[in-house]
């Protein structure tokens, strides 16, 4: 995809896209009991894992998938999205190459965790990895280990310093799941746009179409309006964010990205920084149900990245809030 809400809006973390097979999930009973070659895991879901792995020991040869502690809440499956707190280490040499538990922000600032859907690439985690959590409930930990190799496959980046054979320990707690069929749209009469503001026509189950008022100078700051009010929860900050989209420069009016050119629903998480500041402060506070239109000067765009071809455009979009996880 040439424009995708994954790499426009959202700030990634730094592992890439995968496309592997899944592999299966095992059961395995919840007090991580010590088993050769396998890493060991100290902590309860909710906190950042300790891992530690066998002195002089040798990770197994194969691919280890196992819940650490199950959860009590809804079972995650295919197509759903899910919420996820996540460390990845090295087996040799104990070295953590990444975790969601990094703080990022005062304290006041949730941390930034991995938003995805079962059964989509991932910006965060390998596909096998991802689908891991699959048949496994909410609130549950679960452990991945396994070759660079077999885990990323031939998208392995070979700047990254990994090698196939060095060995991953994943830990992954499931936060949150929610399903949302990826056609869902905000249902309910649109109000008028208020003076200034682009126009707004939103057919079923296509992208919005946005009209720029002619003769009409960019707003220099955030410009926001709940098109349709919807009757769901506030969106908090920290929660990932199911969403339809689409949005169009201000300058010439064109598209430049839709969810519905993409599959459809999309998700995101909102309030810590993992997209842009525009909807980081436009969509936190909204109601599930709502579609909202945003019109985003570049500071709060695309300016603080100079390299992006949007670095300069003022952005309008139409966002339709779907649900939360």
């Amino acid at each position: 995809m040439k424009h995708n809400v994954k790499r426009r809006v959202i700030a990634l973390l730094a592992v890439p896209a995968l496309l592997i097979t899944a592999a299966c999930g095992s059961d395995d009973d919840s007090d991580n009991e010590a088993t050769s070659g396998v890493a060991q895991v100290k902590g309860k879901f909710g906190a950042k894992p300790e891992i530690s792995v066998p002195k002089d020991g040798e990770p197994s040869k194969k691919t280890v998938i196992k819940a650490l502690s199950k959860g009590d809440g809804a079972e995650i499956k295919n197509s759903d999205f899910v919420r996820l707190d996540w460390t990845v280490e090295k087996w040799e040499g104990a070295q953590e190459l990444g975790s969601s538990w990094a703080a990022t922000g005062g304290a006041s600032t949730p941390r930034r965790q991995a938003v995805e859907r079962i059964g989509r690439p991932s910006q965060q985690l390998p596909a096998k990895v991802l689908e891991a959590v699959k048949g496994e409930k909410q609130g549950s930990r679960i452990l991945v280990q396994g070759t660079a190799g077999d885990l990323f496959g031939d998208t392995l980046n070979p700047s990254s310093g990994i090698k196939p054979k060095d060995v991953l320990v994943w830990v992954l707690d499931a936060v949150g799941t929610a399903s949302v069929d990826s056609k869902a749209e905000a249902k309910g009469e649109q109000a008028a746009v208020e003076a200034g503001l682009p126009e707004v026509k939103a057919p079923s189950q296509k992208a919005a179409t946005i009209t720029i008022p002619k003769g009409t100078k960019a707003p220099k700051d955030l410009e926001q309006q709940v098109l349709v009010k919807g009757s769901g929860d506030k969106v908090k900050a920290g929660q990932g964010l199911i969403a339809q989209y689409t949005g169009v420069k201000w300058e010439d009016g064109k598209k430049f990205d839709s969810s519905w050119d993409h599959g459809g629903a999309i998700a995101f998480q909102i309030g810590t920084g993992s997209v842009v500041p525009g909807w980081d402060k436009g969509l936190v506070g909204k109601n599930v149900g709502d579609r909202v239109l945003l019109v985003i000067p570049p500071k709060l765009g695309y300016g603080g990245t100079p390299s992006s071809e949007l670095a300069k455009n003022t952005l309008v979009f139409v966002v339709d809030i779907l649900g939360t996880v």
